[in-house]
C-alpha cells in the first residue's frame, strides 16, 4: 500500500494549494472530508474496482473511506473546477510544445468472447468524447473536454484553449485544419503545425500559419495518441458512469492519475 500512501499525501498537497473547502457541502455530516473521497475515487481508476470492492478492500486494510454508495453519490457532487484544478497542478504550468486530439472511451465494456458464444449482435457503439491538450515534452495532460456524446473534433479547441493557453507551438491533425482555428491561435501569437487538408479553401490565416508547417516535426504528434493508448492500457478504456457528471470525474480522475506518475 506504499501507492496509496504516497497518492493521498499528494491529493491532500493539491487540494489545499487549490483552496479546496474541506468538506463537500457545508450542511452536511462532516464525518469524511473531501480528501478521503477524492482518494477513493482515484484509488477505484487505478485498482479499476467497482465502489463495493474498493470499499470492502479498503475496510479490511484499515483504511477510513466512505460506503460504496456514498462515493458512488460524492462522483456525481464534486464541482468540476476542482477536478480541473487538480489536473493543472499535475501538469506543466506553461509548455511550448502542445498536441490536441479526440478519442473515446466506451459506456459499454461486455465480453466479446461471450457475446460470439450466445450469437448476440454486437453493441451499439456508443462512448463518451475526450478532446485533449497534451504537452509533448513532458507527456502529460494540460487540459480536457468531455461530451457524453461525439461531436467534431474542431467543436472542442475553444474550450481546451480556455482552459490552457501558455504554449507556442500547437501540433494537429488535418481535423483541425480550420480558417478559425487559424485566426485564434495567430491573434494569441500560437504557431501551429496542422497537416493540411487535401481540398482545403484558402484563408488569410491559413496562409500565414501553414508557414511553420513541417513533415519531419509534424510527425511529432502522434505522441498524443500514445499518451491516450497508455491511458486507456493502464485504467481502461470504458466507464461505468451513466450520467454526464459520473462520466467526467472518471474520466478526471483518470488523466490525474497519469500525470501523478510521471511526477517524481
Amino acid at each position: 500500500m506504499k501507492y496509496a500512501n504516497k497518492l493521498a499525501i499528494k491529493i491532500k498537497s493539491f487540494l489545499k494549494s487549490i483552496g479546496c473547502p474541506r468538506f463537500l457541502h457545508h450542511l452536511g455530516p462532516k464525518k469524511y472530508e473531501t480528501a478521503e473521497h477524492i482518494f477513493a475515487l482515484m484509488l477505484k481508476e487505478v485498482c479499476r474496482m467497482s465502489f463495493r470492492r474498493l470499499a470492502n478492500f479498503l475496510n479490511m486494510l484499515g483504511i477510513k473511506v466512505p460506503t460504496y454508495s456514498a462515493l458512488c453519490k460524492s462522483r456525481k457532487r464534486i464541482p468540476k473546477w476542482i477536478w480541473e484544478k487538480m489536473l493543472r497542478q499535475t501538469s506543466s504550468l506553461s509548455s511550448v510544445n502542445v498536441a490536441i486530439d479526440g478519442t473515446g472511451f466506451s459506456k459499454t465494456n461486455p465480453s466479446f468472447h461471450y457475446i460470439k458464444r450466445i450469437n448476440r449482435k454486437k453493441p451499439v457503439k456508443n462512448y463518451a468524447k475526450l478532446s485533449a491538450f497534451f504537452d509533448i515534452d513532458s507527456r502529460k495532460f494540460c487540459a480536457l473536454k468531455i461530451r457524453t456524446k461525439p461531436r467534431h473534433d474542431i467543436k472542442d479547441f475553444k474550450p481546451l484553449l480556455n482552459k490552457f493557453s501558455k504554449f507556442e507551438f500547437l501540433f494537429g491533425d488535418s481535423a483541425y485544419d480550420a480558417e478559425s482555428l487559424y485566426e485564434i491561435c495567430f491573434d494569441k501569437k500560437i504557431k501551429t503545425i496542422i497537416k493540411p487538408k487535401k481540398k482545403a479553401k484558402r484563408g488569410f490565416y491559413r496562409r500565414k500559419q501553414q508557414k511553420n508547417y513541417s513533415e519531419e516535426v509534424y510527425h511529432q504528434r502522434s505522441l498524443i495518441e500514445s499518451g491516450f493508448g497508455s491511458l486507456k492500457r493502464k485504467y481502461g478504456g470504458a466507464v461505468l458512469a451513466r450520467r454526464s457528471q459520473g462520466i467526467k470525474s472518471e474520466i478526471y480522475c483518470k488523466a490525474i492519475n497519469h500525470n501523478l506518475g510521471l511526477m517524481h
